[in-house]
């Protein structure tokens, strides 16, 4: 087998450890610059999905304001051309975009957030309320008002728990 290696090598490159090496160190290199390129790439929803995730968990909570809501207005065909369509709208709309400011260490922040993929998360948000948001302490301008498991909108009116009466009291002793 020592006759096989060619003599014009130089010593060191001449040694069976040393050729076991660079093709190990070579099909490593190919291995890993295949993945490199054939790995399937995350979406940009899956990305931001992720960093609702990260914020929902780790984010610190201060207070801010909704300043306000896209929503996206949908309208009636035009039976004659001369007609303007107007927009229809059918009860409390589901905004797309969340327009919000916020302060922390007497910096104020002004984003938005798009809550498209969470419409049941904002279906009757209410403008006229304070809000939380949570934000990395790393980064206080990457923030969110809404995530999959976490929320820091006030929604619509829900209904009031009824008070018990005197006589409901009387009935169901404790």
């Amino acid at each position: 087998m020592f006759s096989l290696i060619t003599t014009h090598l130089p010593l060191t490159l001449r040694s069976p450890r040393v050729l076991i090496a660079i093709g190990a160190t070579t099909a490593a290199a190919i291995g890993v610059t295949t993945y490199a390129l054939t790995r399937r790439k995350p979406s940009a929803e899956e990305l931001e999905r992720e960093r609702r995730e990260l914020l929902a968990r780790t984010g610190r909570i201060t207070d801010g304001t909704i300043m306000d809501t896209m929503i996206a207005e949908v309208r009636k065909p035009a039976l004659d051309l001369a007609d303007d369509p107007e927009p229809v709208r059918q009860g409390p709309m589901t905004p797309e975009m969340i327009v919000y400011v916020y302060r922390i260490a007497g910096v104020t922040y002004e984003c938005a957030q798009d809550v498209t993929m969470l419409p049941e998360l904002v279906h009757g948000v209410r403008t006229d309320l304070p809000i939380q948001v949570r934000y990395a302490p790393q980064n206080p301008a990457n923030s969110i008002v809404v995530a999959e498991t976490w929320s820091g909108l006030r929604l619509g009116a829900r209904a009031p728990v009824p008070y018990p009466s005197d006589e409901d009291e009387l009935r169901d002793p404790i």
